[in-house]
C-alpha cells in the first residue's frame, strides 16, 4: 500500500471536522430565526428554543411538521419512523426526492432539519413508536404532534393513551382533500380514546370512527373526482400537498399557542376543519365525541355505503 493510497483516509475526517466546524461557526440562532420576532418576543423565542416536540411518522404531515416547527425555532426533537421514501411518496412528503429514494425517513428529515439548525437536538427512532420506546420517545417532551399512517390505529392508540396518562399535550392535524382537520387533546380535558372510542372496535369501525371523528363536517367529500382511488379495506387513498402543508401550518401554530401558553386554544370536543378548496372554515363540536347522536348517525351511515361498496367490489 502506497503513501497516495491512504493519505486521502486520513486526511478526509479532519477536513469533514473543518466543514461542519465552519457551518456550526456561520449558524447564529438568533440571526437565523430573527423574523419570527414581531409575532413572537425576543423572551418567546428562548422559550421555544428550551422545548421538545415528539412527532411520530416523517412521511406526509410529519416531514413538514418537522420542519415547520423547526423554522419556527424549537430546539429539539424526537422523531419515530420505521420506513423508507418510495416514489409513491413524491406528490406530497417533504423528504421524498430521488436523492432520497430507499433511504431512512428519521435519517433524511433528521439531516434535513439539521440543515435549517445545526444546533438542533434530534433523536431518531427508526424502528417508530412500540411499546418497549414509549417511555422513552416521551421524556423530557413538551408536546406530541401525530403524524402516524391513518391506519396506524395500535401505535396511535397507545401513543396518546401515553399522553393522557402522563398529561402531554398532542395535537393532530389530519390531511383530508385540500384541506385540514386539527383537533388537540389537551391535559386533563377530553382524551383521545373519549373522543373517537376506537378501543375494542373491529378494524372497519375503527376506520369510520376516525374519519368521521376527524372530520364531522366531511368538507372533503363533495369533490373528489374519482371515487375507485379511495379503498379504505386495503389501506388505500388520494392525498395532495396542499392539504400537508396546510396541516404544518396549523398544527405549529397551536403549538406554538399551547407551548408559550398564549391565546385561545380550542380543545377536543372542539375541532377546526379548513379546507382550501371550498374556501371554507368549520368550526365542530362533538360533545362526548362518536358517542354523540349526530356522530352515532354519521357512523351509521357511512359503515352502510362502505359495506354497499365493499360488496360492490366483492362482486
Amino acid at each position: 500500500m502506497t503513501v497516495d493510497n491512504i493519505a486521502p483516509n486520513k486526511v478526509q475526517p479532519a477536513q469533514e471536522q473543518n466543514q461542519e466546524f465552519a457551518v456550526t461557526t456561520l449558524f447564529n440562532y438568533q440571526q437565523a430565526f430573527s423574523r419570527n420576532i414581531g409575532w413572537v418576543t425576543t423572551e418567546e423565542q428562548t422559550i421555544l428554543r428550551g422545548k421538545k416536540i415528539a412527532i411520530a411518522g416523517m412521511g406526509g404531515v410529519g416531514g413538514s411538521h418537522l420542519i415547520t416547527l423547526t423554522r419556527l425555532g424549537i430546539g429539539a426533537f424526537h422523531i419515530a419512523d420505521f420506513d423508507k421514501f418510495e416514489l409513491p411518496n413524491f406528490n406530497r412528503q417533504v423528504g421524498a426526492t430521488v436523492s432520497h429514494l430507499d433511504k431512512p425517513k428519521t435519517a433524511v428529515m433528521a439531516e434535513m432539519a439539521k440543515d435549517i439548525n445545526p444546533e438542533l437536538k434530534i433523536k431518531q427512532f427508526p424502528d417508530g413508536v412500540t411499546s418497549d420506546n414509549l417511555s422513552e420517545f416521551f421524556t423530557d417532551v413538551d408536546l406530541y404532534v401525530d403524524a402516524l399512517d391513518f391506519f396506524a390505529f395500535d401505535a396511535r392508540e397507545k401513543v396518546f393513551a401515553y399522553c393522557a396518562e402522563h398529561h402531554i399535550p398532542a395535537i393532530t392535524a389530519a390531511p383530508l382533500g385540500m384541506g385540514t382537520a386539527l383537533l388537540n387533546f389537551l391535559p386533563r380535558k377530553m382524551t383521545f380514546e373519549q373522543y373517537f372510542q376506537l378501543e375494542g372496535k373491529s378494524e372497519t369501525d375503527k376506520i369510520l370512527n376516525f374519519l368521521l371523528g376527524l372530520s364531522p363536517a366531511m368538507l372533503q367529500r363533495c369533490y373528489l373526482v374519482d371515487q375507485s382511488a379511495v379503498d379504505l379495506i386495503n389501506h388505500k387513498g388520494p392525498s395532495t400537498p396542499m392539504a400537508c402543508e396546510l396541516c404544518a401550518g396549523a398544527a405549529a401554530t397551536q403549538a406554538l399557542k399551547i407551548l408559550l401558553n398564549r391565546g385561545k386554544v380550542l380543545a377536543a370536543p372542539w375541532g377546526l376543519h379548513f379546507d382550501a378548496y371550498r374556501n371554507t372554515l368549520v368550526k365542530t363540536w362533538r360533545p362526548g365525541g362518536n358517542s354523540n347522536l349526530i356522530q352515532r348517525l354519521g357512523i351509521a351511515l357511512a359503515r352502510r355505503q362502505f359495506l354497499r361498496l365493499a360488496k360492490a367490489d366483492l362482486n
